[in-house]
């Protein structure tokens, strides 16, 4: 069967991919050409709260004021979108994305939280609070979040970090978008910057769980095989 002529295309996917703290939409860079020749339209976006302003003042909230604009953008005009949300993230994502038209969330080594809770209030006491100040990144990110990456990899990402704000850490989620947005989570079996064990428990959360064996950046040491199984779960 042949389509007509004037039929309109298949509409094709559309993935926003949000980056966690201290990072920008950089770092996809390996990412973003493997899911697009798996067909994906990809999209990004930079939060607010990484900085490299010591006095930033941007929080969870305006992070996740700026994905629910991205949202509501590409939902009106190219319909449902799937969400990838990278460690802290999932805090913003989980705010922004209730009530949004978006097909799925995918939560990479990210926090998948209730509402309440806030990384500061979920790390008794680890993490500083307050509306003001910034953190920097931890002083071994080679080992702490691209343990499996190529040097040279993990040596230009590391030179791009920026601040974080307490602030970012320290506001609690008032929404809950997975429990009425279909939900997956990627647990990263070798991560050192969120304990694989508590990854587990925030899976339980979602509707599906996959595993992946490599460190806290996947999508810097595996971005071809992370492209496939986001692929995967969105045609499953």
């Amino acid at each position: 069967m042949t389509t007509p002529a004037h039929a309109p295309a298949p509409a094709r996917p559309v993935v926003l991919l949000v980056h966690g703290a201290w990072h920008g939409a950089w770092c996809w860079e390996l990412l973003v050409p493997e899911l697009t020749a798996c067909g994906w339209q990809v999209e990004t976006v930079d939060l607010p709260s990484a900085t490299a302003d010591p006095h930033g003042t941007a929080g969870m909230y305006d992070d996740a004021r700026v994905v629910r604009r991205r949202l509501d953008e590409l939902t009106r005009t190219r319909g449902p979108v799937t969400v990838v949300a990278h460690s802290y993230a999932g805090l913003p994502v989980t705010e922004a994305a209730a009530g949004a038209d978006v097909s799925r969330l995918i939560y990479l080594a990210a926090f998948q939280l209730d509402v309440g809770d806030s990384l500061a209030s979920i790390a008794g006491g680890g993490l500083p609070e307050g509306d003001t100040g910034t953190l920097p990144a931890h002083e071994d990110p080679r080992t702490h979040l691209y343990a499996d990456a190529t040097d040279e990899v993990a040596r230009r990402a590391a030179g791009r970090l920026v601040l974080q704000t307490v602030k970012s850490f320290s506001e609690p989620l008032t929404q809950a978008a997975w429990k009425t947005v279909p939900s997956s989570y990627v647990v990263c079996e070798q991560d050192r910057a969120v304990d694989p064990a508590f990854q587990k428990v925030m899976a339980a959360r979602a509707g599906r769980t996959y595993a992946l064996p490599t460190s806290h950046s996947p999508f810097y040491s595996v971005p071809g095989r992370l492209a496939r199984l986001i692929t995967a779960d969105a045609d499953h």
